[in-house]
């Protein structure tokens, strides 16, 4: 069973969704305060957190910043419909998805499923593909433990940063256009803006420098400049 944390400052909101998650194998924890939320998360483990933008404290942003000092857990943040501004912001700060209030439940599951589905590797995709582990020069991924390594020193990616990593490295040198990497990172059920494809690569490069290994070509999308090291 999935463990889940809400930090929401809507006492009313637990109850009933943990009750619903609940048929989906989902075990939801609630925070109504940021404090108590990242001492959870610090003395706890759970498999991703969803964070209100509207918050007590602090808001769901300096709170995304927070945790993500020190954890990759795949983050949700819940936003005011319409305020585009609150998803861009969050997805610059770390978050991997977003779900609009007023919500339905069944969106916030299925959003969830999404993002950990992502952290699952699947064993026939590595095996048939061979990449269990891509090397480059400075560069190292291995794919089943999601880990990466820049010159020697591990690399702390977001799922959404180490997904995006690793389908531009099983392919280096080939384009791929922003609706390419959005198919993959969310599959085609999202309401994604484009630019979010713009804010997590511009996250990305940021970690790996002084690598500089994401092109950017004009008008068609980003490359990986890197050539494949043998085994």
């Amino acid at each position: 069973m999935h463990r889940i944390l809400l930090i929401d400052d809507d006492a009313q909101l637990g109850p009933p969704l943990a009750a619903y998650f609940a048929r989906f194998d989902f075990k939801l924890e609630c925070a109504l305060k940021p404090s108590a939320g990242l001492a959870l998360l610090k003395r706890e483990r759970f498999d991703a957190a969803i964070l209100d933008v509207m918050l007590p404290e602090m808001d769901g942003f300096a709170l995304c910043r927070a945790i993500r000092k020190d954890s990759d857990i795949p983050l949700i943040m819940l936003t005011a419909r319409g305020e585009v501004m609150d998803r861009v912001v969050g997805l610059e700060l770390g978050a991997d998805d977003y779900v609009p209030k007023p919500f339905e439940p069944r969106e916030l599951v299925a959003r969830l499923q999404t993002v950990l589905r992502r952290r699952v590797v699947s064993p026939a995709l590595t095996t048939a593909t061979g990449d269990q582990t891509l090397r480059f020069d400075g560069l190292s991924i291995d794919v089943p433990t999601r880990s990466v390594t820049r010159q020697g020193e591990p690399l702390a990616l977001t799922s959404t940063e180490f997904d995006l990593l690793c389908l531009l490295a099983r392919a280096p040198g080939k384009i791929f256009s922003r609706d390419d990497i959005l198919n993959h990172l969310r599959g085609h059920e999202v309401d994604m803006l484009t630019r979010a494809v713009d804010i997590v690569i511009s996250r990305l490069r940021k970690k790996l420098e002084p690598l500089d290994c994401i092109k950017t070509l004009r008008n068609a999308g980003y490359t990986l400049a890197l050539s494949r090291l043998l085994p």
